[in-house]
This record gives structure tokens, C-alpha cells and sequence, in this order.
């Protein structure tokens, strides 16, 4: 099996995570899949960035820190990461219009704090409206850690594809994606990576997407083990790496 390859918030490795930058760097390289992350402003615009508060040393703007949930979209635009403007997602999505690449959506929902993002079906709605709207459907996956929002996406369009994240959970993937609604796709950390889930996975016709794997020992770990796709900090060094084994 050849894996994909899925560009972690853009090309991290390279470039300030999760901006416009980053994003036209992976998609120059080859990439299969662009991975991002969401979050939601005061006025209800989804915008693009891993951490739910803005602070040093990645983010700089007019105070500390801020939480995105309650600034809005202007006022984060007055911020910046690794000197890069945060971009929302219509803007990421206008980017890429003429390619064919695909998004790996990860909606940033904390359970544990409810106030740094929607509730989930709330959430769930605003991401689909998004995609809709660029006419993304078949080119999304929306995963998360919170799987009341995969429950939610499924609820809301069953079509779309959704994985269930999980960065410590020893349990077999099918066991997960049961958990978590029924999900077409586990994204396991690599460490929790067999060829044994890998098989069991898709015998139940459930895929596996490894996160976040930067060496070639783990490549090729990641490939012996036959995982549908790997999501790297550094795209264009894996697609060279694939490509020097006749994997790509």
C-alpha cells in the first residue's frame, strides 16, 4: 500500500504553522491532503489556528494574550503567527481553489472548557456550512478529538468523512471508530501504530491516518504497517522518501 501524504497544519517543519504560506508550500510539494485546524471567533467565523488562546512565542498581536472565542474577526486579524496573518477558513479554501487537494479538517472542541469553542452540533454546523459553500464535500475529512462533534457531523451530513483522533488510546481502531460514530477513518498517533490494528482496521473497512510521523524509521515504520495515509511536519521530504522506496 502507498500512503498519502498529509501536510500538517500546512508544512510546520518549514513554515509558521497553519498559515497561507504554509499551506501554498504543501500543496507545491505534492501533497495528498492539507491538515489544518479550526477554531471560532465571537462572530461566529471559523478561522484557522491549533490553540484556542493567542500568546507568545507563536502569536503576536495588541495584548498577551487572547482567547479566539471571544475576539472577533477583526479583532483577530489584528494578530499574526510566525509573522503570518491567522487566515479563516474561506480564505484557505479560496487558496486552493484550483488545485485538487484534499482537507483534513480538525475541529478544535474542548470538553473541558466549553468556552473556547461552540457547542458541538453548533460547531459541526458552521465547519459543513464552509465546506458547502466551496463545494468540498468530497474533498474533506473532519476529524477530532472530541467525538460528540464526529457524532455531530454524522448527524448533520453522513456523507462526509470523518476520523476519530486518538493520541493515547492502547484499544484496536475498530473499537474507536465504533466509539466515536461510526468513523470511516482512526488518526491514531504513530506510536499506537501495529500492522495488526492496521489489518483488523481494514478488514472492517475502516482506514488509518498516523499523526504526527517526521523520520524516516517511522516512515517507514508507518508503511510496513500499511497505513492509508501519514500526516508529517515535513511533506516534501516524505513524498522524496516514498518516492526513493517506488511508494509513490
Amino acid at each position: 500500500m502507498r500512503p498519502l501524504v498529509h501536510g500538517h497544519r500546512g508544512a510546520r517543519a518549514l513554515l509558521p504553522e497553519n498559515t497561507l504560506p504554509a499551506f501554498e508550500y504543501a500543496i507545491g510539494a505534492g501533497v495528498d491532503a492539507v491538515e489544518l485546524d479550526v477554531a471560532v471567533t465571537s462572530d461566529n467565523i471559523l478561522i484557522v489556528s491549533h490553540d484556542p488562546i493567542l500568546a507568545p512565542p507563536l502569536c503576536s498581536g495588541p495584548a498577551p494574550q487572547a482567547v479566539i472565542r471571544e475576539l472577533t474577526l477583526a479583532e483577530v486579524k489584528q494578530w499574526n503567527c510566525g509573522g503570518a496573518p491567522i487566515p479563516t477558513l474561506d480564505e484557505v479554501f479560496t487558496l486552493a481553489a484550483p488545485a485538487r487537494v484534499e482537507w483534513n479538517i480538525e475541529i478544535k472542541s474542548y470538553p473541558g472548557n466549553p468556552e473556547y469553542s461552540p457547542p458541538p452540533v453548533d460547531f459541526a454546523r458552521l465547519v459543513l456550512e464552509r465546506i458547502r459553500e466551496h463545494r468540498l464535500e468530497q474533498r474533506v475529512i473532519v476529524q477530532s478529538f472530541d467525538f460528540r462533534t464526529l457524532r455531530a457531523v454524522r448527524d448533520l451530513a453522513p456523507a462526509i468523512r470523518r476520523s476519530a483522533l486518538t493520541e493515547d488510546d492502547p484499544r484496536d481502531f475498530v473499537t474507536i471508530a465504533r466509539e466515536a460514530a461510526d468513523t470511516q477513518m482512526v488518526s491514531p498517533h504513530y506510536s499506537l501504530v501495529t500492522p495488526e490494528k492496521v489489518a483488523q482496521a481494514h478488514a472492517a473497512g475502516i482506514q488509518a491516518m498516523a499523526w504526527t510521523v517526521n523520520t524516516p524509521e517511522e516512515w517507514a515504520r508507518m508503511a510496513h504497517a500499511q497505513v492509508d495515509a501519514v500526516i508529517t511536519d515535513d511533506p516534501a521530504a516524505l513524498i522524496a522518501f516514498l518516492k526513493a522506496r517506488s511508494l509513490r
